[in-house]
């Protein structure tokens, strides 16, 4: 067996010395859907490396404990800081007036302590340190707001606003804050003072929404596991005092959980664009076979055996394949730099675009398997055609059948890649429906394309020679009629499928938009 297969990969190698002519379709199938795959998962691991981090940065500590409505008491307070550094924060939504009264506009208020932020830094156009722009100058405390803050009220930094019963001072435009990431949606721009500044805004009192916000930096942080297992404890601790309590290790829940849905759903385009690609894949390996006929005869009258001759096509579609699947790593390889700059101007994250082998190599697995899946089949019409038959005129021969051991191989291999879409999914079940639409979709096209062509064999002779000619050809041996269905439509499906998708994301969110909104809402309303 050895002996046969180092004979065969001799006489696939000598082949190639003409070039990869008729491997251009093919390999741009398979660089196209593995450089999907790769890409998609690349960035999502990339994106969800750098969450975990910068995970110190995005919560604001090692550890955050949240309370809405109260103040941790002495007692709370003194086992919370006991663990280690402690900063304490204030988070409400207000009215911020200009001091005429001639407008106002709503803010997502945040106060902090001076040992604010933890991890990280608040970055202003100054540059000037925190403590001097929130601090008390002549009377009168300092706010940081964003710049669609100074934009709506038409202020400049120096200007004055009223926040509750305070007046404070605009030094300056907050760029950006470590920890916005973990405090999720905000429905207004930030303005943000000292905790000192609070209680003169007299919008502290029995039934304010505010969340009052405790990070403690750790002196030795332990790994992940360990802070699993402080967090548990400590939630068995106060749990009932209602304490939400967070790690780094889990800084930004709801942003992991949509990156990972939103890269499933593009994994899955991908892993769909590859499997249309298959046919292509089958089709160029069916076309290179037709074109490699005097090969094969001749090596076959020579006393080459079926299993020789089919390993030497084998061995020559699985080195394109692997030609192909290193374009598309490279291609998706080089994606996840590309995206880091687009993806900052969403997420006030740094993106790791480092290499992802695990990503990569997943893409990688999944091209050579689509590849041999969708090779089996017209490989194995080799076997069953004697040389007589492949010196015959292409017009007066079928393409031969297939052997139900090459069968029974492809439909393995293509369990084996279904297998591989859905247990390396995070959501195993949509995976599956998806691959059983893939089948049925093959299976529809194919029926398509036996009435096709069994309605071509019995329509009318036509007078037009040119249209009698096309029909027929849609019939006879060696038709197009099957690929050119099954391509098309799968094409189409796929195109179909993602438009809609698209337009139902797009429709239900305008959808919930009311169509003749409020000029004012209220929150908090005592």
């Amino acid at each position: 067996l050895f002996a046969t297969l180092l004979l065969a990969a001799r006489f696939a190698l000598r082949e190639f010395r003409g070039g990869l002519s008729g491997f251009r379709i093919f390999l741009a199938c398979i660089a196209l859907g593995t450089a999907a795959i790769g890409a998609v998962n690349t960035v999502a691991d990339g994106i969800g490396k750098s969450i975990s981090a910068q995970g110190q940065s995005i919560l604001g500590g090692d550890i955050g404990f949240e309370l809405v409505q109260r103040e941790a008491n002495a007692d709370e307070l003194k086992q919370i800081s006991a663990l280690g550094t402690l900063s304490q924060s204030i988070g409400l939504r207000s009215m911020a007036r200009l001091l005429d009264g001639s407008d106002q506009n709503l803010v997502e208020l945040k106060a902090v302590d001076g040992a604010y932020p933890l991890y990280g830094e608040v970055k202003t156009q100054t540059g000037r340190p925190l403590n001097e722009l929130l601090g008390k100058s002549n009377g009168t405390y300092g706010a940081l707001g964003q710049q669609i803050l100074f934009d709506r009220l038409g202020l400049k930094p120096g200007d004055r606003l009223a926040i509750g019963d305070l007046t404070v001072e605009l030094r300056d435009v907050l760029v950006s804050e470590p920890d916005a990431l973990s405090e999720g949606f905000g429905f207004a721009p930030r303005l943000m003072i000292a905790t000192e500044a609070m209680p003169a805004t007299g919008l502290i009192r029995t039934g304010s929404l505010a969340e009052f916000g405790y990070k403690v930096r750790l002196a030795n942080p332990p790994d992940a596991a360990g802070m699993r297992a402080m967090q548990e404890k400590l939630r068995e601790e106060l749990r009932s005092d209602g304490f939400r309590i967070r790690t780094s290790a889990n800084a930004a829940p709801a942003l992991s959980d949509s990156i990972e849905r939103f890269s499933q759903f593009l994994a899955l385009v991908g892993l769909c664009a590859l499997l249309v690609g298959g046919v292509g894949v089958a089709n160029a390996v069916q076309a290179h076979l037709d074109a490699k006929r005097p090969v094969i005869a001749t090596l076959k009258s020579l006393g080459a055996g079926h299993g020789l001759v089919a390993s030497v096509y084998l061995i020559q579609t699985m080195i394109a394949s692997a030609i192909g699947v290193a374009l598309g790593l490279v291609l998706a390889a080089a994606i996840p730099p590309l995206a880091s700059s687009a993806i900052a101007r969403f997420l006030p994250l740094q993106l790791d675009g480092s290499l992802q082998p695990g990503a990569l190599a997943l893409a990688a697995l999944f091209g050579l398997l689509t590849t041999l899946a969708f090779s089996l089949i017209p490989l194995g019409r080799t076997r069953s055609v004697t040389p007589q038959l492949l010196f015959r005129d292409a017009a007066t021969d079928a393409h031969g059948t297939v052997p139900l051991a090459w069968q029974l191989a492809a439909v393995a291999v293509m369990a084996a890649v279904a297998a591989l879409a859905i247990f390396t999914s995070v959501q195993p079940k949509m995976a599956m429906y998806l691959l059983l639409g893939a089948l049925l979709s093959f299976l529809v096209l194919g029926v398509v394309a036996g009435l096709v062509a069994r309605l071509a064999a019995n329509a009318p002779r036509l007078q037009s020679t040119a249209a009698r000619l096309a029909i027929g050809n849609m019939h006879r041996p060696g038709a197009i009629t099957r690929p050119v269905v099954i391509s098309l439509g799968l094409g189409l499906t796929l195109l179909t499928a993602i438009s809609l998708i698209d337009t139902n994301l797009r429709s239900q969110i305008s959808g919930r938009i009311a169509g003749n909104a409020p000029d004012f809402f209220f929150l908090d309303i005592q």
